[in-house]
């Protein structure tokens, strides 16, 4: 039965569709389209683009499986989030049960999104985490998940673009992949829309409609009254004064009242001379803020005051938040007056926006303070020059979107901030980037950054992030080689919300600030490859450095400081806290075998022997389950295993489209992928005392034993699938497929074996090498065939199956009792 869109989207959403929500499901989402860019006044849920998704999904509209919702606003995230939360919540009959993940904060990947690619997925994130992933290259990904990442996000999905004038590099990126797909003929829907209210582009979007402009709602908002006043600045290089005297003309009206400024020394200076003046209710916003208070802040009772529903238990009297650009953009915020210096035209407009969002008040006052002496230097003094002539015209005038909108386009476009300079990707670049197996540097393969965010630009400069995380304390000493220390943050990556950002030139200032009160600290410099190299604090009073942590981590030792209670980099600060164990995501203990209820380990580093121990000691990691199931506490057969692999992978392709041939290799693969396990030398490994009687596939509990080479049970499974009764059945190109997904069902054969773990005990030295090279070479003839995304896509099936099968295995198939 097909779903009626009106009566649908109010179930969902709580509120009547706009017109244009109509128009954009009966003319394009209902028909199987995306409209590459849609450019909405803000203020009327352009967030609800969510909401239509489904409904279009649900009715079997021909649109792609997975949303992906990208916006370069960690704070926008989370409120996507929260109002896709609600849709679950709703439970509309006839709208799927669909997967809910966020690549920031609180939700970090719960996985429920890449769990099962049938069923339908909302997967929100930022321009890093959703960018890297989609290049191959995910930030704090270990080898075997990057393809993963990239696969499911780069097949059956829908990737939205909001507020894409922020990031015309990614913007452009995401074009490319379109393009690239598109040329390569890849079998899976990659669409992407551009969603926007201050658009750069010149050519023809969806917009309002004409029944909009007649709609009383739309009308209120588009219209929402917000009267400017100009002020020139006495001291153009520090307009936090002014600015602060003026939000203190507001102190005794009991209002919310939104400041913005240039820069977070702004930002701080204006905040103490609010707190300076006995004004208690004074809240920021910046870009550099620590996730985790970044997110704390959202249940605030003082920030509640600027949310759109203002909760009755919300502070009383006047109100402060004092921002960054953090604040302008997509937030769902509006204040009852706005002071700030001036910006760009663009910056303006959003800042603008969290005005009166709503059009509920009749007098809410803009003050804009400008220099009246200009930087000629500056990259942006031109387009602020030309900002300041649009906006005079309007001064003691009315500056709602509806009177902005009648500055002609070609001038607005003039007072935009320049895009930074835009790096070409290339075909080339994609195949570099898509051999995931070859870690650390590659000639050829640049990091990925400059090409989600264009070069840096001298407002904005590269940047470093910090966190602050014990394993530095513990695991600095030479006991520990590079290796381990990267193997832990593969095991535990950084999440967002244990995160701040800086630019490195000021990153690098306090770290030598913090270096002169604890030069012999340790810190870990962690690249975009995750590779991390220790140094101590000393390191950081040589200027010589400063490029050494551009685009980098920098984790330092809680002990040592610099992290103040809004979650600023701050030196003064004598304390800081790791977070990593904070809201569930894992715990750490150790020589403890009894996992944590609702945990599940996922990795064992040793320690070094003390003198008064007969072993070394080790520490145990684990997260939370992404299932909520039990952890098998028992060894896993081999035979139960494969079986729950076929079982789950079965159900996975009944949800989707795939041609048969593709269905036949997949299943084969999946029967398969575990052969080379049957090895005695791999049983060993389990800590498996019976076999041949028994064999196992997980190990439980029990001790895992180490041998003397290296054995890798997918490259013995290549061996053993040609065995295989099916075998003669399928077409020399299926076999071909058939091998490269059991070899890459952990993550290698992208594009090959490392050279130590070319070996079968099975098989002989001259049998395995010829095997090895086979591989690179069917990796390059099934990426042509398939395309980049697409061949991943593929492999990622299988990798889903095992995975979720590993999370959830069939209690049938336990040892109980153990394996000896």
């Amino acid at each position: 039965m097909s779903l009626n869109f009106e009566p649908t989207f109010e179930a969902l959403t709580g509120k009547k569709p706009f017109p244009w929500q109509t128009a954009l499901y009966d003319d394009w989402f209902s028909q199987g389209k995306i409209p590459p860019a849609a450019t909405l006044p803000t203020g009327l849920g352009k967030t609800s683009v969510i909401a239509i998704w489904l409904i279009a999904l649900a009715n079997k509209c021909n649109v792609p499986r997975r949303l992906v919702y990208v916006v370069n606003r960690r704070t926008v995230v989370d409120q996507t989030t929260e109002e896709v939360e609600k849709y679950k919540k709703a439970k509309v009959d006839g709208i799927a049960d669909f997967a809910l993940s966020t690549l920031r904060g609180q939700f970090a990947d719960n996985r429920e999104w890449s769990a099962d690619p049938s069923r339908p997925a909302v997967i929100c994130g930022t321009v890093d985490m959703i960018g890297s992933r989609l290049l191959f290259s995910g930030y704090g990904l270990g080898m075997g998940s990057k393809p993963l990442h990239a696969g499911f996000l780069g097949q059956d999905a829908l990737l939205i673009h909001d507020e894409a004038h922020l990031e015309p590099a990614f913007q452009k990126l995401l074009e490319t992949v379109v393009a690239e797909q598109t040329r390569c003929k890849e079998f899976g829907k990659f669409q992407v829309m551009e969603l926007t209210a201050t658009s750069r582009g010149v050519g023809k979007t969806f917009g309002l409609t004409p029944a909009d402009y007649e709609n009383d709602i739309v009308k209120e908002r588009i219209n929402a009254a917000k009267k400017l006043h100009l002020h020139p600045l006495t001291d153009a290089k520090k307009p936090q004064k002014e600015l602060s005297d003026k939000a203190l003309s507001f102190k005794d009206r009991g209002k919310a009242v939104l400041i913005f400024a240039y820069n977070v020394d702004a930002v701080l200076d204006v905040q103490a001379a609010l707190e300076k003046a006995k004004q208690k209710n004074v809240r920021t916003l910046t870009g550099t803020m620590r996730g985790f208070e970044r997110d704390q802040l959202v249940e605030d009772k003082t920030f509640a005051r600027f949310l759109p529903d203002v909760p009755t238990d919300a502070t009383q009297g006047t109100v402060y938040l004092v921002c960054t650009s953090a604040g302008e953009v997509g937030v769902n915020i509006s204040a009852d007056h706005l002071i700030c210096d001036l910006s760009t035209f663009e910056s303006m407009a959003q800042r603008l926006g969290r005005v009166n969002r709503f059009g509920m008040f009749p007098e809410c006052e803009v003050h804009v303070y400008f220099p009246t002496e200009w930087d000629g230097k500056h990259a942006l003094t031109v387009p602020r020059k030309k900002t300041l002539a649009l906006l005079t015209p309007l001064n003691d005038q009315d500056v709602s979107p509806a009177n902005l909108s009648l500055i002609p386009q070609a001038e607005r476009l003039l007072a935009f901030a320049p895009t930074p300079t835009i790096l070409p990707a290339t075909d080339i670049l994609f195949d570099a980037w898509a051999l995931t197996t070859i870690k650390g540097k590659l000639p050829g393969r640049p990091p990925v950054e400059p090409y989600l965010h264009g070069l840096p630009t001298d407002w904005q400069p590269p940047e470093t992030q910090v966190a602050w995380r014990q394993e530095v304390e513990w695991f600095s000493s030479d006991d520990f080689d590079d290796k381990t220390r990267t193997d832990v943050l593969e095991a535990f990556p950084l999440k967002p919300h244990e995160t701040l950002k800086e630019p490195s030139y000021r990153a690098f200032e306090k770290l030598a600030a913090l270096a002169k009160r604890h030069p012999e600290h340790h810190a870990w410099i962690v690249d975009d490859d995750n590779a991390v190299a220790v140094v101590e604090l000393k390191f950081f009073l040589d200027k010589d450095n400063k490029e050494e942590i551009e685009g980098c981590t920098v984790l330092l030792d809680p002990h040592t400081g610099g992290l103040n209670k809004q979650g600023l980099f701050d030196t003064s600060s004598t304390t800081a806290n790791d977070i990593a164990d904070i809201v569930g995501l894992r715990e750490r203990t150790r020589n403890d075998d009894a996992a944590p209820e609702g945990m599940h380990e996922v990795d064992r580093v040793e320690l070094p022997a003390e003198e008064d121990e007969a072993e070394p000691g080790i520490w145990i990691y684990y997260a939370v389950k992404n299932t909520g199931e039990p952890t098998s506490k028992f060894p896993l057969t081999w035979r139960g295993h494969v079986d729950d692999v076929v079982k789950v992978l079965d159900k996975i392709l009944g949800g989707l489209e795939l041609d048969a041939s593709l269905v036949t290799c997949l299943k084969l693969a999946a029967e398969h992928h575990d052969d080379g396990k049957v090895r005695k030398e791999f049983q060993t490994v389990l800590g498996n005392r019976a076999f041949p009687t028994l064999l196992l596939a997980k190990s439980g509990k029990q001790q895992r034993r180490k041998l003397d080479v290296k054995y890798r049970h997918e490259f013995g499974s290549l061996h053993d699938v040609k065995k295989s009764a099916a075998w003669s059945q399928l077409t020399s190109d299926e076999q071909e497929l058939v091998l490269h997904l059991i070899a890459a069902h952990h993550g290698r054969a992208r594009p090959h074996f490392p050279a130590d773990e070319v070996f079968d005990p099975a098989s002989t030295p001259v049998d395995d090498q010829t095997l090895a090279a086979e591989v690179p070479r069917r990796f390059g003839k099934l990426q042509r065939k398939y395309g980049r995304w697409g061949l991943v896509y593929l492999e990622s099936l299988l990798r889903a199956a095992d995975w979720a099968a590993s999370d959830n295995p069939d209690p049938t198939g336990y040892v109980k009792g153990g394996a000896s």
